[in-house]
């Protein structure tokens, strides 16, 4: 079996013939000497007119600069390659990678070299895409105005952007390689500890408190933040490490709370809307056979007249004075809410008959001293409570036993309470029933 270098150079030309990439063999003064049909064809010349040229006198000064530093490497025994853009014939503007390699003698000696072509143009404009996604990547992270940090499994933080380093404020070199407890403190780290541990389990996490604005470097007072802990998953599924991303989301949480205050509240007098009150009826009559509830209907008596002589503003301010007033005579626990018009009811938790007309009593001295600052007075209020579960067990069933009681204390001569069980006698004294 002969040696390579035994083999005749025309048998050699011949064989790389058949190859289907472009060959060329190159003397040491960068004159092309061989080159293989595929070679004719992607250089886009005849045998003729590329035997003999140097490289720089086929392709340019340009194509020599970039192939001179891997020529002499080749010449001195080494295997190299070099990428350029092509600027000859059909294949202007596509990129190529360029083998170079020794064609050495029996001694050793390098009087000549190979190039092997190869088209990676697909690869080259795919690798730059991906560079520049990554540098707008790069520069979204490192420019969006919420804080974003990466930390390993071991809580150590492996990437800040500035708006990070903004809040903490510290610069990245002093943040990245430390544990995010060391970095924000050991109350901070408390804090949020539970939320980073349960990311590491693959959940993704989201915590949403008000901070100290001058604490974190934010303007405007105490804000309402969120951060999201989100679990990075390698090839495996394993959980790497978290990103975390901070927002702020206070003007979002006031219009929130806003809301559902509007919701749950009455616009005037701030007490607990209709809607919320029924809510609340109903949930506590769950319980009710342990707990029992007293639900007292408040109606004031005489408020036209009030809205006659001093006008709407006059009865608005009332209506405000007296939910304040109910609001008062009860505990924190119990709530106030406006049924509507000048109507109000009242549930709060009792221990019996006794206690219910006690609390009833207490409320209708407190609508009295409101209405004793009214100008020309005659404003008062009849009161009917009804208990559950001992009167009734159903919302609608309870709120019409206090209304009937109240209608009844209507009757009965007004500012007064009356109890749904003893609404068809007529007592004595009002300031007792």
């Amino acid at each position: 079996m002969p040696e390579p270098h035994d083999i005749p150079a025309s048998t050699l030309e011949r064989l790389v013939d058949v190859v289907a990439l472009p060959i060329g063999r190159w003397d040491a003064d960068s004159r092309l000497v061989f080159c293989n049909r595929p070679y004719q064809l992607w250089s886009g010349r005849t045998r003729d007119e590329l035997i003999g040229q140097t490289l720089a006198q086929l392709y340019g000064d340009e194509a020599w600069e970039r192939a001179r530093p891997a020529f002499e490497r080749a010449f001195r025994g080494a295997t190299t390659s070099y990428e350029r853009l092509l600027r000859h014939g059909t294949l202007t503007g596509r990129w190529a990678r360029i083998q170079v390699f020794p064609d050495a003698d029996a001694s050793g000696q390098v009087h000549s070299v190979y190039t092997i072509a190869t088209d990676i143009h697909e690869d080259v404009t795919a690798r730059e895409a991906l560079i520049a996604a990554r540098v707008r990547l790069d520069r979204f992270t490192e420019n969006i105005p919420n804080p974003l940090t990466y930390v390993d499994r071991e809580f150590v933080l492996r990437f800040v952007n500035k708006a990070y380093c903004e809040m903490v404020g510290k610069p990245a070199d002093q943040l990245l390689g430390r544990h995010i407890g060391a970095v924000r403190g050991q109350r901070r780290w408390a804090e949020h500890e539970p939320h980073f541990r349960r990311a590491l389990e693959g959940k993704t996490v989201q915590y949403t408190r008000l901070v100290d604005g001058l604490a974190n470097n934010l303007t405007g007072g105490p804000r309402w933040l969120r951060t999201s802990y989100v679990p990075d998953f390698d090839a495996e599924g394993q959980v790497v490490g978290l990103y975390t991303v901070t927002i702020d989301v206070h003007d979002l949480t006031v219009a929130q709370e806003q809301l559902r205050r509007s919701v749950e509240r009455d616009v005037l007098t701030d007490v607990l809307s209709r809607r919320t009150m029924m809510d609340r009826i109903e949930a506590a009559l769950v319980t009710a056979v342990h707990d029992p509830v007293a639900l007292f209907f408040v109606d004031l008596d005489g408020f036209k007249s009030v809205n006659d002589r001093l006008g709407h503003r006059e009865g608005d301010a009332l209506l405000i004075k007296v939910a304040q007033a109910l609001q008062s005579s009860v505990r924190a626990d119990d709530a106030v809410g406006r049924f509507g018009g000048d109507e109000f009811l009242v549930l709060a938790s009792v221990r019996g008959q006794a206690g219910a007309r006690a609390l009833a009593l207490h409320m209708l001295e407190a609508v009295r001293r409101v209405s004793a600052g009214v100008p020309g007075g005659g404003v008062s209020a009849s009161i009917g409570y009804a208990i559950a579960p001992a009167d009734a067990q159903h919302p609608l069933k309870l709120l019409q036993c206090a209304d009937d009681a109240m209608y009844a204390a209507k009757r009965l001569g007004k500012d007064r309470v009356q109890h749904t069980a003893e609404r068809s006698s007529a007592p004595s004294d009002p300031a007792t029933h």
